[in-house]
């Protein structure tokens, strides 16, 4: 297969399968006439499986890490588990400070409807952001920004 074939076999961009494969993590054959980039039906499995991998939260070098288990004849799954398993950890306190911002952010837009518009004086540049009532830092959950 071409690089626009395989492409289109595993959903992908032909821009994807060339990064992929730059990136080590396809091992395409050259062709001997043309010398171009081709790829089999194993270079296929294990584009489909990047795509998947990719789609769960894995880096790239994730997965060379994980491919390159399996062609040693390794099992990767303690390492997908464990880099999985940190994984979710930090995007689940992604969320929570997400989660935490959205509720500033719900009480800053209702208190600021209830205000006038102001003028930049020299003294004040938006009254607004300025007279905002934050949450004291101690109470930001470790949080030490001001």
């Amino acid at each position: 297969m071409r690089v626009s074939d395989i492409a289109k076999a595993a959903g992908v961009s032909p821009d994807t399968v060339r990064y992929y494969t730059r990136q080590g993590l396809l091992e395409p054959d050259r062709d001997p006439v043309n010398d171009y980039q081709y790829y089999d039906a194993e270079q296929l499995r294990r584009l489909r499986f990047s795509r998947k991998a990719r789609q769960l939260g894995f880096s790239l070098p994730q997965i060379k890490d994980i491919l390159t288990q399996a062609d040693h004849r390794h099992s990767p799954c303690p390492m997908v588990r464990d880099i999985f398993e940190q994984r979710l950890q930090a995007v689940e306190q992604e969320l929570a400070e997400l989660s935490q911002l959205r509720d500033r952010m719900t009480a800053a837009l209702a208190s600021w409807q209830q205000m006038p518009d102001g003028t930049p004086d020299g003294h004040t540049i938006c009254q607004l952001i300025e007279h905002w009532e934050d949450e004291p830092c101690s109470s930001r959950h470790g949080s030490n920004a001001p």
